[in-house]
């Protein structure tokens, strides 16, 4: 089956490549821009981080409502756990887990957006279905610890969604409506408006499915509002406000069904940014808050009772980032700056009989924190980077995370970088307070990394590679233990990895583009959804009206179970999205996903669905 695909794949690919028009080569020599790894508008050229950028045309082109499969097939070494057709959910360990170079999958791994965090208060991990296109202008993803920016959390990496804005007068509107397998809707409707200084983005989201398995429905509502204004030349001001409900069914595992599991969630991000940009300095002040109402149904097991309570919990992460950048001589940035967070909530059960509570918990905690990152230039092939963060959280007590890198330019657009680095994670809520295993004394977990990259572009922009290596050992990991006969979370647990990573990109000619990543994970110990080969090959064919987007993605050594054995899976995904443009603002497609029907789990005991079918119009204007 294997070689069939590729054979198959190989013969896609040459066909067209010999349609390729080759006299029509543009050459194009841009610097990708970046704010994730060092908070202002950046090079990636001039920082020693290691970042992926995912542009506004391909997010549109993969035609996907939600980010997540656009960011685990194009960025090597991130993986992100999936069940079904539509819709993560929010179980530990299990759907909608993002892990990066095997770290994450609770609360080790920060997703951001516009540099703000986003997670669930109580338990201190990202919710990966609230995470829409519509908002996107486009997702940076910087893999290895990014602490010394971000702090706690961010100890695996951060995905940074770069939110939407309006940079010239009128008005754009985009609909994209879609349906096919297992009665599966989705659709959006994105408007942006500017008028002078003014500017707004109003999105919303609507998606549903019947799933591929029995008691497998989901369904979901988001709306996504930012408004701007622009103060003067230097100053401008926005504000934005995204919500999602979603409801979903989870029908357990094959061998072991679950009755009654069913997830009633609302999330909820608000945002107010004052940001400056001066020849000599650039900075923001951010203040955010993040809410979430969850209402869960725990279900029951084949000889067990139906629950009698519903759980439920309120929770909350707010607080405020300040930083400035200043420009003192040339070649030289020295960013200062500090974050206060606080977050928490109330959790309880709740009888369905007569609503009668029963608490579970009802906390805060607060983290505060200030780091400087100094940058500097010497002579024209040598920048150095090196910064600290000091952080204290009201429990877990006092960081120092220090951080340095460099970068040597050379010619023929070669650069070579490398940087260590230290990443941490605080304790959660969950961990230190909530459920039998609980332990207050918690302290946080660490990782060091240290990684080498090179990164070259040739034939005028039209081919690009990048490769790094990386090392990275992580220690006082939260584990639960048997201590005097009983469960208990405990530090202490570790990890011990080290990969290779590689991406390219090629565009022979205007109409073709190749692109393709791959990343090999060595652990020293099995860990649960991080593959050893992630592998991924795809193409982007224009020809008059007709484009074709296409790809393959081999998954392999992905462990779905490590105890109390380990099982591994191995498998290739073949998809395909075929696009008419019937007008200039009306365009048709369709998208095939696992085109070879194949047979795969990612969570063990949830199958994954086979051939799906999804057809629908992208209005534009």
């Amino acid at each position: 089956m294997k070689k069939s695909f590729i054979f198959s794949f190989a013969l896609v690919v040459a066909t067209l490549y010999s349609h390729c028009q080759i006299d029509s080569i543009e050459s194009v020599n841009i610097d990708e821009i970046t704010i994730t790894g060092t908070r202002n508008e950046t090079e990636t050229r001039n920082l020693p981080v290691t970042i992926s950028i995912i542009n506004q045309e391909k997010l549109q082109e993969e035609n996907n409502q939600n980010i997540i499969p656009v960011v685990s097939q194009n960025v090597p070494g991130v993986f992100v756990t999936d069940r079904g057709i539509l819709g993560y959910g929010v179980s530990t360990n299990s759907s909608g887990s993002i892990k990066i170079r095997g770290i994450g999958g609770m609360a080790n791994m920060l997703v951001l957006i516009d540099g703000l965090p986003q997670y669930a208060g109580l338990y201190g991990h990202p919710i990966a279905d609230v995470y829409q296109t519509m908002m996107a202008e486009r997702v940076e993803v910087l893999r290895g610890p990014a602490s010394m920016i971000y702090g706690s959390n961010a100890m695996g990496g951060v995905m940074n969604i770069v939110t939407r804005k309006m940079q010239m007068n009128g008005m754009h509107t985009h609909i994209n409506y879609q349906m096919g397998s297992y009665g599966t809707l989705e659709t959006s409707v994105v408007n942006r408006f500017r008028q002078n200084k003014f500017f707004s983005v109003v999105g919303l989201n609507f998606g549903s499915t019947n799933g591929h398995r029995d008691n497998m429905d989901f369904n979901q509502y988001s709306t996504f509002v930012k408004l701007g204004y622009d103060i003067s030349d230097y100053w401008q001001l926005n504000a934005d406000v995204n919500v999602s409900h979603f409801n979903s069914d989870n029908p357990g595992e094959v061998n072991n069904p679950i009755f009654d599991n069913v997830m009633h969630v609302t999330r909820g991000a608000a945002a107010i940014n004052l940001t400056n940009n001066y020849a000599k300095s650039s900075g923001a002040v951010r203040v955010f808050y993040n809410w979430g109402h969850h209402k869960i149904n725990n279900g029951y097991y084949i000889g067990e009772s139906p629950q009698t309570s519903w759980y439920k919990h309120n929770d909350l992460m707010g607080g405020a980032s300040i930083y400035e950048s200043f420009y003192l001589f040339e070649g030289n940035t020295i960013t200062i700056g500090a974050d206060y967070q606080i977050f928490g909530g109330r959790a309880w059960n709740e009888l369905m009989s007569n609503g009668k509570q029963t608490t579970i918990i009802d906390t805060n905690q607060s983290e505060v924190a200030g780091y400087v990152d100094v940058r500097q230039n010497l002579f024209s092939w040598l920048i150095l980077d090196a910064g600290v963060r000091v952080d204290n959280h009201s429990q877990a007590g006092t960081q120092i995370i220090p951080q340095g890198g460099f970068t040597l330019l050379f010619p023929k657009n070669l650069e070579i970088r490398g940087i260590v680095g230290k990443g941490f994670r605080n304790p959660t809520i969950r961990e230190m307070y909530m459920y039998r295993p609980a332990n207050s004394e918690l302290k946080a977990e660490e990782l060091m990394n240290y990684e080498l990259s090179f990164k070259q572009r040739l034939l005028g922009d039209r081919l690009r590679y990048a490769l790094n290596v990386f090392y990275l050992k992580a220690s006082n990991l939260i584990e639960t233990a048997m201590i005097s006969g009983k469960p208990l979370n405990i530090n202490t647990g570790e990890i011990e990895n080290w990969g290779i990573e590689g991406e390219i990109s090629y565009s022979p000619c205007t109409q073709l583009r190749f692109n393709t990543n791959y990343s090999f994970l060595n652990m020293k110990n099995p860990i649960l959804a991080a593959p050893e080969h992630k592998l991924y090959i795809g193409g982007n064919y224009k020809f008059y009206r007709f484009s074709i987007v296409t790809g393959m993605q081999y998954i392999g050594g992905l462990s779905t179970q490590v105890t109390p054995i380990e099982i591994k899976e191995d498998f290739i995904l073949w998809n395909a999205n075929v696009d008419f443009q019937l007008s200039k603002e009306i365009h048709l497609f369709a998208k095939i996903d696992n085109i070879l029907n194949q047979e795969y789990e990612i969570n063990y005991g949830f199958p994954m669905p086979k051939t799906t079918l999804m057809v629908g119009v992208r209005i534009s204007n």
